[in-house]
């Protein structure tokens, strides 16, 4: 990284922190398409003021696709990505909007992952203003990442695919570590049919959708094997008709992570034959995936990304390593088509979704300086 980029960023600190606050206070739930798509087009504007190019590519049902790059040397570029959508619903922002306190920036999103992109986009802008770049840069911006990205996957795998590297602007482990390893994650939502039948009068002529789902949770729930990584967690669960009436519908949601990609067919054949199965007679079951990730995996290649970023943080002052969370990203996504790819090089931070997320200010700039450095030594990995 040249002493021009160093010395621009050092001095961006309250710039960050203002284009921050103004996409932090935007309500971007997931399914509130307006707001997701509001929060790009601040994004969109400020790549425009410092002269990058912006792409914007529409999305029939979550908020579109911003991708943002600056030329550079080869064909392979390197890919900044993050994404706009948060879990909170509409009204948070003007509940509790963007405020700093005692060194902590707080607010819907600020640290899952605005403040990520806020980094990314000063890095993107500091490339275009001062040159120096050893391939094309791009910024991704997507759209339903907490949703598990089902309109944002086909781009972000054709974005990745031939790709030098990618950094995913994850936050920051509240230590200050980087993501090497996250699993991946299986959302199903499995739907129940049964029989109504008065519950007093002719109790016996009802079967009980609320029952048989009890039986499948629980032989869910033993599927899990802590010893390699296999967690199922049954998280929502409805049913019935009225308390004096059998049960004819229950619904559960079932959430599965695995750490291994061999044991996710395993699993999922598991489930599938437990709902299969009629646990009360006169009950059926379907069963459907709602949403995936695939794991970021230990490789060669993310590895090495691991080392040369841990080479530019510490020429940023920072000490840190990499480790692996139970957590689910798109890094996974772009791993998995053999890009080298590295996660949580956001600002550093915690509590996400919850009314305690913050984010820890005075990271903001060291971290833009790691991945600032880190993307000048990318070049020799891929391409």
């Amino acid at each position: 990284m040249s002493e021009q980029i160093r010395s621009w960023l050092s001095f961006q600190r309250d710039a960050m922190l203002s284009l921050m606050e103004k996409v932090v206070n935007i309500d971007s739930g997931s399914y509130d398409k307006a707001g997701v798509d509001a929060v790009g087009e601040v994004f969109e504007e400020f790549f425009k003021s410092h002269g990058i190019e912006v792409e914007r590519l529409p999305r029939d049902v979550s908020g579109d696709i911003f991708r943002a790059g600056i030329a550079g040397p080869g064909n392979a570029p390197i890919v900044l990505m993050g994404h706009r959508d948060t879990v909170f619903s509409k009204g948070e922002a003007a509940r509790r909007p963007f405020t700093i306190r005692d060194g902590r920036a707080y607010g819907p999103g600020v640290m899952d992952m605005k403040g990520g992109l806020v980094l990314n986009a000063f890095v993107l802008a500091a490339f275009k203003k001062f040159g120096g770049n050893p391939a094309p840069l791009i910024a991704l911006l997507t759209s339903d990442e907490e949703i598990g990205s089902p309109q944002s996957r086909g781009v972000i795998e054709e974005t990745a695919r031939g790709a030098r590297a990618v950094y995913n602007a994850e936050p920051g482990r509240p230590n200050g570590n980087v993501v090497s390893q996250r699993k991946g994650g299986v959302f199903m939502v499995m739907d129940v049919v049964g029989k109504a039948a008065h519950s007093g009068g002719n109790f016996e002529r009802g079967h009980s959708a609320i029952n048989a789902l009890a039986h499948k949770t629980l032989a869910i729930a033993a599927l899990t094997d802590l010893s390699i990584g296999v967690t199922l967690n049954i998280g929502l669960v409805s049913g019935g008709q009225s308390v004096n009436t059998v049960a004819p519908t229950a619904t559960g949601e079932i959430d599965m992570r695995y750490a291994r990609p061999a044991d996710r067919d395993r699993i999922f054949a598991a489930i599938e034959k437990i709902a299969a199965t009629e646990h009360v007679p006169g009950t059926s079951a379907t069963l459907r995936i709602k949403g995936e990730f695939l794991p970021l995996e230990h490789t060669a290649g993310n590895a090495r990304l691991l080392e040369i970023y841990q080479k530019a943080a510490k020429q940023a002052g920072l000490a840190l390593e990499g480790e692996a969370t139970g957590g689910c990203a798109d890094s996974g996504f772009t791993s998995a088509v053999g890009t080298p790819t590295l996660c949580a090089t956001g600002p550093v931070g915690g509590a996400a979704h919850s009314p305690e997320e913050y984010l820890e200010v005075e990271s903001v700039v060291p971290r833009a300086m790691a991945l600032a450095d880190a993307v000048s030594d990318t070049a020799p990995l891929k391409g």
